[in-house]
């Protein structure tokens, strides 16, 4: 189109709102909900002052109009210019006992990496597991599953998609079976890269699906976990149930991760890889794959090859590795006295056994060559010895921008309570308690589901979780009962790109269309749905048993 040459009014308007939507919503949103701060400063009411901060933050981390984490900072300004909290209190809770522990859990995973440890543990499982395209699956998805317990689930993803695409490559070049549709089934555009197969896009789905399941199982899982712990407790500081690392694990792997993920390699197995259909198109070319799996075992067993033997790094990140783990379990497990306990300085919390392992790392080197030359002669070493772990590499690859939207979430809630804003929609939402309290948290559950499928499961954490401990206080039910099973919810999003990061990076990774991600996704949300709901009503209460009944202390909450 020439420079001189006029378009329609319409199309002028489509294509100014289509590259220029998000500063225009940036101003536009906080004018529409302009009449809830005049309404606070009329009446003088601190909750509706809040309001007007936590409605603004929650459509701008839906819309995204600017990024996650400079939203996530709103409150170091607002909160104190609206007289709710003081700037000293609000900055504290950027940096609390809770996000440290998760700050030292992202630089473990990437001390994981550095080694390449992760790599090695993956490879060894799956030719455990077996090669065949079931078994295949199986192995990738269990693996998968069982990194993103100590790792995050976007890590543990990044890491399996290269290993995904090369067993598949191989499975293309042997012909074993399709990896790509054909022109009929998908049409793409010249230039354009063939869409994955259904068979293909059931490797890629279950190692998506799988991290983020896996990182429900412990609190260094998922940033959603560890924002939950500091939710929780900042707002119940009296609460004798406590969100520490054993007991949650207790609580979310026996039913939660592996009853899930088992359920989840069936149901893919029965979309995409035509399980209990073995006439059909896809069961037939899996049962191909079967009888040619010596060939994907080869692939597999040269890229362990290349890995080479283990290294004097791998072995000293997986001994600190499970030291922190160790710690971790042993501060106060719940069910005996800790090593925590056993300390007569303060209260110990999460974070120092955390970055204990990791400070040895730094100083620790990844071999110990340099030995022979201190008792030795020349020739001596002409070069330095490389740490366990670089603070280069660490500085590089942490998502530091995580740190902001924890502690904003944090701020929020401590607002929220302070201001009155989250007990007074509790109050709101009172009217429940005429329905049975299995039924309360099973609307809840299907809420929490909803709502992440459309946003950042760390950024609807913040939202709904303080929303969910009020309205717990007003129908009299423990709070732990509603809002752990909710919060857990919303990690599993299953049906969009935006929902979580593992799905992004799948889609990204494979140019797998949104539609087929939605689809797939249905099964396992019923699943987790059915599961979360068991759990709560069942083994939950074994874990938590406090949580039958509405406890004295929340009474004076």
């Amino acid at each position: 189109m020439g420079d001189g040459e006029k378009i329609a009014t319409g199309q002028s308007i489509k294509k100014c709102c289509g590259f220029h939507w998000r500063g225009k919503a940036s101003i536009i949103i906080p004018l529409v909900t302009l009449p809830i701060l005049i309404y606070g400063f009329s009446k003088k009411s601190p909750e509706y002052k809040c309001m007007y901060l936590v409605v603004n933050m929650a459509l701008f981390w839906i819309t995204e109009c600017i990024p996650l984490y400079l939203t996530s900072v709103f409150p170091i300004v607002f909160l104190p210019l609206l007289g709710i909290l003081s700037s000293e209190t609000v900055c504290g809770l950027y940096f609390t006992d809770t996000l440290v522990m998760f700050i030292g859990g992202l630089m473990m995973a990437l001390a994981v990496e550095y080694s390449n440890l992760h790599q090695r543990v993956a490879l060894s499982t799956i030719l455990l597991v077996g090669c065949s395209p079931r078994r295949l699956h199986f192995g990738l998805v269990m693996v998968t599953c069982f990194i993103s317990l100590w790792i995050s689930n976007s890590a543990a993803t990044a890491m399996m998609c290269p290993i995904v695409k090369a067993v598949l490559n191989e499975m293309e070049g042997q012909k074993i079976f399709s990896v790509y549709m054909t022109q009929e089934e998908e049409p793409v555009e010249e230039g354009e890269k063939p869409h994955p197969s259904k068979i293909s896009m059931a490797f890629y789905f279950g190692i998506a699906y799988a991290a983020s399941i896996g990182g429900c199982g412990t609190l260094i899982g998922t940033g959603t976990n560890l924002t939950y712990k500091g939710l929780y407790e900042t707002r119940f500081p009296n609460s004798k149930e406590k969100v520490d690392f054993p007991i949650f694990m207790a609580y979310s792997i026996p039913i939660v991760v592996i009853c899930n993920v088992i359920l989840l390699y069936l149901s893919i197995q029965f979309t995409h890889m035509g399980l209990f259909r073995k006439n059909s198109k896809i069961g037939q070319e899996v049962k191909k794959g079967t009888e040619s799996q010596g060939v994907v075992k080869t692939v597999v067993q040269q890229r362990y090859k290349e890995l080479g033997p283990w290294t004097c790094h791998e072995i000293q990140v997986a001994i600190f590795f499970i030291i922190m783990i160790v710690l971790l379990f042993t501060r106060k497990p719940g069910f005996m006295p800790g090593w925590g306990d056993f300390l007569n300085a303060k209260t110990v919390g999460s974070s120092a056994p955390v970055f204990l392992p990791l400070i040895l790392l730094f100083a620790l080197p990844t071999q110990y060559t340099f030995w022979k030359y201190c008792c030795g002669s020349a020739p001596f070493t002409g070069r330095t010895m490389d740490a366990c772990i670089s603070w280069v590499y660490i500085h590089k690859h942490t998502p530091w921008g995580l740190c902001f939207l924890l502690g904003g979430g944090f701020a929020i809630a401590e607002g929220s309570k302070a201001s009155g804003m989250a007990k007074m929609l509790g109050d709101a939402l009172a009217f429940v308690s005429s329905l049975p309290t299995f039924l309360v948290v099973g609307l809840l559950l299907i809420l929490s589901l909803f709502c992440t499928a459309f946003a950042s499961n760390v950024a609807i954490c913040n939202i709904l979780i303080p929303i969910f401990s009020e309205m717990a206080l007003a129908i009299k039910v423990h709070p732990l009962l509603l809002t752990l099973p909710c919060m857990l919810a919303m990690s599993m999003a299953y049906h969009l790109p935006v929902s979580t990061p593992p799905n992004a990076i799948v889609c990204g990774y494979a140019d797998i269309k949104t539609k087929y991600l939605a689809v797939a996704g249905i099964l396992p949300t019923i699943w987790a749905l059915l599961l979360l709901w068991i759990n709560a009503m069942t083994w939950g209460l074994v874990i938590y048993p406090g949580s039958k009944e509405f406890p004295d202390w929340a009474k004076n909450e």
